[in-house]
């Protein structure tokens, strides 16, 4: 193994650790809202804050990381994300009231959003193109477990060590691999003497790249698909809790079904490639991910609930790793802003599928929301099919 490859594969796992950490931290919100709604005397919809305000301010900043990465280097940029995300979990513990729990989950989400992408565009620049869907998937897998894991804690906090605790192993989390990276960047050779674009420029830059069709186009479909697919998965614990008389642990455990089939897709991504091929990924997610909605919208009894959790997360994550290639190679000389425009959609389409979402909620409409978010997921399917056949 040559030195280079081994630089590649020990900063991956690193960078894995990080996201692991990231995902944990997006998805720990999603169980805890009946609890959250019952101690603080709001709605579960008003409770939902606690997803989107992370999701909008995660969108947001990834306008400036993207410049901040290309400016002073991504792993340092990630390494000081991920440290200060450690910090913000312990202190958002602490909050006595939902007013201060949503500013502090804004501030985890302006801190968490330096990681994951900026992860994403170092695979971009050190990965050559046939070998990066593999590399992403495995960098996928590490965030896979950590949506896993933070769904299940965080509905195991809230049923019985209290959803407090859930925060403060998320600061343990973020800080172990705060440590490593740290020390990484210690050890690590010396870049190459290049001078790096100036803020000025690099935001300049943003403007460049969003003034290009393909870079609209990748995050318009990015958008739509954020807010129909992750703008339904913040209340599929709420619907298993409240339509499937599950416990809150329960749901999370049930949800955590829906990062298996993540899991089964990162660990297989080559043979699932090679025997369908990249459109054909699309084509499979997009019907697997609308069967899944309707199954959980229609359907009755707990295995159902299971199946359906599943075939969501197998099908998700072929449509999104699918997309997540083409923003690596959208704009390959801004890799580090472009994919944080990717990941700027990806969240503010969230955020706008979680508000909508809340609505329904709140008047009892939750299955037809998901039934129409199903044939929204088959029309995007159809637009990013398209999508795929242009390079």
């Amino acid at each position: 193994m040559t030195s280079s490859h081994q630089f590649e594969q020990s900063h991956l796992r690193l960078l894995g650790l990080a996201g692991f950490a990231s995902m944990a931290s997006m998805r720990i919100g999603d169980p805890m809202l009946v609890v959250l709604g019952q101690e603080f005397q709001v709605s579960t919809g008003e409770a939902s804050g606690v997803v989107s305000v992370f999701a909008v301010v995660y969108g947001l900043m990834q306008l400036f990381y993207g410049p901040l990465g290309e400016r002073f280097g991504k792993l340092r940029v990630v390494s000081l994300a991920v440290a200060a995300c450690a910090l913000l979990s312990a202190i958002t513990a602490l909050s006595v009231n939902l007013p201060m729990l949503l500013v502090m989950r804004g501030l985890m989400g302006a801190a968490a959003a330096g990681i994951i992408p900026l992860s994403m565009a170092w695979v971009g620049d050190q990965v050559p193109y046939e070998r990066r869907q593999e590399t992403l998937a495995k960098l996928m897998s590490a965030t896979v477990i950590g949506m896993m894991s933070g769904l299940w804690f965080g509905g195991f906090a809230s049923d019985t060590l209290g959803w407090r605790s859930a925060f403060v192993l998320l600061a343990v989390m973020f800080a172990w691999p705060a440590l490593l990276l740290w020390r990484a960047r210690q050890k690590s050779p010396a870049p190459a003497a290049t001078q790096p674009p100036s803020l000025i420029a690099s935001f300049r830059l943003t403007g460049q790249l969003l003034s290009t069709s393909r870079v609209r186009l990748v995050m318009s479909v990015t958008a739509t698909e954020g807010a129909l697919v992750f703008g339904a998965m913040a209340f599929m614990p709420t619907h298993l809790h409240q339509q499937f008389d599950l416990s809150v642990v329960a749901a999370g455990s049930v949800m955590m079904l829906y990062g298996v089939g993540g899991l089964l897709y990162s660990q297989m991504a080559r043979r699932w490639l090679a025997w369908l091929g990249e459109r054909g990924l699309v084509r499979a997610g997009a019907a697997m991910v609308a069967i899944g909605l309707l199954v959980l919208a229609w359907g009755s009894g707990v295995w159902v609930g299971m199946l359906a959790c599943l075939l969501m997360g197998l099908g998700f994550y072929m449509l999104h790793n699918t997309l997540q290639v083409q923003a690596t190679q959208m704009a390959p000389a801004a890799r580090g802003t472009a994919v944080s425009l990717f990941a700027c959609s990806l969240f503010f389409g969230q955020s706008t599928g979680v508000l909508l979402m809340a609505q329904s909620v709140d008047m009892g409409w939750l299955t037809y929301a998901f039934t129409g978010v199903a044939v929204g997921v088959l029309l995007l399917g159809a637009v990013i099919y398209r999508l795929v056949g242009r390079h």
